[in-house]
């Protein structure tokens, strides 16, 4: 099985699964608790925290481990807002979910605005549209570096600029950026980030937030992580994070580098020899591992069965969307017609170093695969 579902979920990997092992046995004290067992739980967390905030570029002192990418963004983006006097919130249509639905619930139950900045046919911001929707209500900038459905990276620093010229924070997703595009220099305010991207388990994940910005936290109890996410804190997933962030961001270049080259030949590939095909996303600003495509005339469904049948296992999209008949609204905001959405295929891969020749011979499966729908 050649799996190219990656924007999903990657497996872990033996290095994240060897350093957690020892947390989910022999180290297995609540860092909370002051004894010889707590303390060493204790001290295994602030190592993991120190590596993952030297991962987004940030103090030891702003990470908070979270349970994933949905929650980081949950506590960023309601967090930060509540966390203040401003009710207005800046964002785009085409985030992932847990941003989109934060917004709608501080619409609902907060009386907290949003307004939604158009993004263009490759599903890139106008910086310039931010500065003319900022108001002196804005508590709160929010998008993604990285679309998890079509790829297209944001040009996250002119975007950070603009935001900060008019002291609004911003909050970066950077749930699919990560590992592939350098973190630690966006100098954002706040950035989310999920493990099982990673290579670290699912149900792991961290929200830099710099310790400068009020934020209200979403769940109360024993005042864990500074007071901003209370709960005994999840020591093996923090070392599994912190394992995965330290090796992708060694391996970040090469990975960008190899993937990219291939990813590049079986994109040209498709064009040529697919009818119908169009790319999805920015032709030239896009993640490496990212291909995602329109096949006009078929059914997206169709084709993924067809490849599944030849052993190729990829996707039509967010693994949050999955199951539903509607077509992407991702897709819908670039201008894509209903009906060609409804094609689209998402291939993601891993930063494993591909074997040369790999994008041409996915290329002609998916040819085939097509035809057989088109057939």
């Amino acid at each position: 099985m050649l799996y190219l579902d990656h924007a999903a979920t990657s497996p872990v990997r033996p290095e994240v699964l060897a350093a957690m092992r020892p947390y989910l046995t022999d180290v297995f004290g609540n860092p909370s608790s002051h004894h010889t067992a707590g303390e060493a739980a204790a001290a295994a967390l602030e190592d993991a925290r120190a590596q993952v905030a030297a991962f987004l570029g940030m103090r030891a002192r702003d990470v908070v481990f979270t349970s994933g990418g949905t929650e980081a963004n949950n506590l960023a983006v309601k967090g930060i807002v509540l966390g203040g006097e401003r009710r207005h919130l800046v964002t785009t249509p085409i985030e992932h979910e847990s941003v989109l639905e934060s917004a709608a619930y501080l619409q609902r139950f907060h009386g907290v605005d949003t307004t939604l900045l158009p993004v263009d046919a490759h599903g890139a911001v106008d910086p310039t549209t931010l500065s003319d929707a900022i108001t002196d209500d804005t508590a709160l900038v929010s998008f993604a570096h990285a679309n998890n459905e079509i790829g297209t990276v944001q040009d996250a620093a002119a975007v950070i600029a603009v935001a900060r010229d008019r002291g609004v924070p911003v909050h970066v997703d950077a749930v699919q950026s990560a590992g592939w595009v350098d973190l630690a220099g966006l100098q954002a305010d706040a950035v989310s980030i999920a493990g099982h991207k990673l290579g670290a388990p699912k149900g792991t994940g961290a929200l830099g937030v710099r310790s400068r910005i009020p934020i209200e936290p979403l769940l109360h109890g024993g005042g864990q992580e500074r007071g901003r996410r209370s709960g005994t804190e999840n020591v093996a997933g923090a070392v599994a994070l912190a394992a995965a962030v330290t090796l992708a961001d060694t391996e970040r270049a090469a990975a960008a580098a190899s993937v990219g080259e291939e990813v590049r030949a079986f994109i040209a590939e498709v064009l040529r020899t697919v009818p119908g095909s169009a790319l999805t996303g920015s032709p030239t600003s896009r993640l490496p591992g990212v291909a995602s495509f329109t096949f006009a005339g078929t059914s997206g469904e169709a084709v993924l069965l067809e490849l599944e049948r030849r052993g190729v296992v990829s996707s039509s999209g967010s693994a949050c969307a999955a199951g539903s008949d509607e077509p992407s609204p991702v897709l819908l905001a670039l201008g894509i017609p209903a009906a060609v959405a409804q094609t689209a295929v998402r291939f993601t891969f891993d930063r494993t170093p591909p074997p040369a020749g790999l994008g041409a011979r996915l290329a002609a499966l998916v040819a085939d695969a097509v035809r057989a729908v088109a057939a």
